[in-house]
């Protein structure tokens, strides 16, 4: 699903490739200074990138689920749940942002059923009212990341439409 698109009210904050690597290692550091997970579990589809990316730094298993949304304005929805080896270990549940809180909450619904030993929570960004455990970087912007910039269009990357406005403007 489409993250919201940024208004013009709302500043935008434009988030590269190398940003994104130094804010996933920050993240690996937060969360190896405070708690020890044995599995890192990403919220498909954007929060398997960081979660990947601080499994492999911390030396973690990975898993993942998967939670959309069927237009922007609907309740998130659980498609593929954990995987039942989560149960007795430590889970580190992981996207890319949290706003609302929607998708975090029911993500941890999904996981505590599947009887985990502890569970925390952590966000590349944080973006909202809701607070994770862990986060890299917390901003009131919208947060154009680079894998949602552009998309391909007759066999060629392009910017997305809906956002070249807001970008280029």
């Amino acid at each position: 699903m489409p993250r919201p698109r940024p208004t013009p009210a709302r500043d935008i904050l434009e988030v590269d490739w190398p940003f994104f690597g130094e804010l996933c290692r920050a993240l690996a550091l937060k969360v190896a200074r405070a708690y020890q997970p044995e599995v890192v579990l990403g919220i498909a589809k954007a929060g398997v990138i960081p979660a990947a990316i601080v499994a492999t730094i911390l030396q973690c298993d990975y898993a993942s689920i998967t939670i959309a949304r069927a237009t922007q304005d609907a309740e998130p929805e659980l498609l593929i749940g954990p995987p039942p080896s989560i149960r007795g270990k430590r889970v580190l549940l992981v996207d890319e942002t949290c706003d609302s809180g929607d998708t975090m909450k029911l993500a941890l619904h999904a996981v505590r059923a599947s009887r985990p030993a502890e569970v925390r929570t952590a966000v590349s960004f944080s973006t909202g009212r809701w607070a994770t455990d862990f986060h890299a970087f917390a901003t009131t912007k919208a947060i154009v990341l680079p894998w949602d910039r552009e998309v391909v269009d007759e066999g060629e990357l392009v910017m997305r439409p809906d956002l070249r406005s807001y970008l280029e403007g």
